[in-house]
């Protein structure tokens, strides 16, 4: 059974892990889409870290099989192209359905712990 999950993963951090090790346990590859800063763009600011230096370190980590850039916050184009089995979505994001044969998982979401909150205590510091 493939997996897709997606990440902007500009601050590796415990959430990003537990996320994605979570995706992992629940199938047999995990493909995880790794948005690019116009993609991130299209609902954040624009990442810290380069496209490059995010889609090294997210390639790196042993629950993940496959990266693969995401051009769209959505991750419609990249559903249709990789035909996975299941969409791990976070709960934080709205209820969606997408026009491709895909289960959607809501995974948690772990309040207190962003890229956005780490920067915003690097600037308090």
């Amino acid at each position: 059974m493939i997996g897709y999950a997606y990440v902007v993963a500009d601050i590796l951090h415990a959430g990003h892990i537990r996320h994605l090790k979570n995706c992992k346990a629940l199938c047999d590859k995990l493909i995880v889409g790794v948005l690019t800063d116009e993609a991130a763009m299209e609902k954040k600011p624009r990442p810290t870290l380069r496209f490059e230096e995010r889609l090294a370190v997210v390639a790196e980590l042993r629950c993940v099989d496959a990266v693969v850039p995401q051009h769209e916050y959505s991750p419609l184009v990249n559903l249709k192209e990789i035909a996975p089995d299941i969409l791990f979505e976070c709960q934080q994001h709205e209820e969606k359905t997408y026009p491709v044969d895909v289960r959607i998982m809501a995974m948690p979401y772990y309040p207190g712990i962003s890229s956005t909150e780490i920067k915003r205590r690097m600037n308090e510091n």
